[in-house]
């Protein structure tokens, strides 16, 4: 798959001085969407998380023509929302999120060609926490019970 760079940089750009906004729109919406991921948030201080969040989004945008550097991130960020209780359930749900986020935030500018990019970018994002996540049949089971 060919990552549109170019658009997804220029838009981004759009936004990056606006990080607050973005955030506060996307947890807000993310919760009255689907509130069944509210719990996993139990014990995360909202703002670090939110600056967390932003600064995932910079590091894909900063990084998009390095792919050593996206991959290991990437990976490593998906090993990470395992122990945060995080199922592959929950990424579209995320995606979601992040499309309205970003149509609500650009308004205007918000195309359907600027929607591709991002729902390709996002794909390519979650395939490869996806592979860093590497969850176990019987992880997934637990996980699945406790919830």
């Amino acid at each position: 798959m060919s990552l549109k760079t170019e658009l997804l940089e220029s838009s981004f750009a759009q936004i990056r001085d606006r990080s607050t906004e973005f955030t506060d729109y996307f947890y807000s919406t993310l919760f009255m969407d689907y509130p069944q991921v509210q719990p996993l948030f139990a014990n995360t201080h909202m703002q670090s998380q939110a600056k967390k969040l932003f600064a995932s989004l910079v590091l894909v945008v900063d990084n998009l023509t390095e792919p050593g550097v996206l991959g290991d991130a990437l990976t490593g960020l998906g090993a990470r929302h395992v122990q945060y209780g995080i199922l592959p359930e929950h990424y579209p749900m995320v995606g979601g999120t992040l499309l309205k986020t970003f149509a609500f935030t650009l308004q205007a500018q918000w195309t359907p060609e600027l929607e591709a990019a991002w729902t390709d970018a996002y794909g390519a994002v979650t395939e490869i926490m996806l592979e860093g996540a590497n969850y176990s049949p019987d992880v997934l089971q637990l996980k699945k019970e406790s919830v």
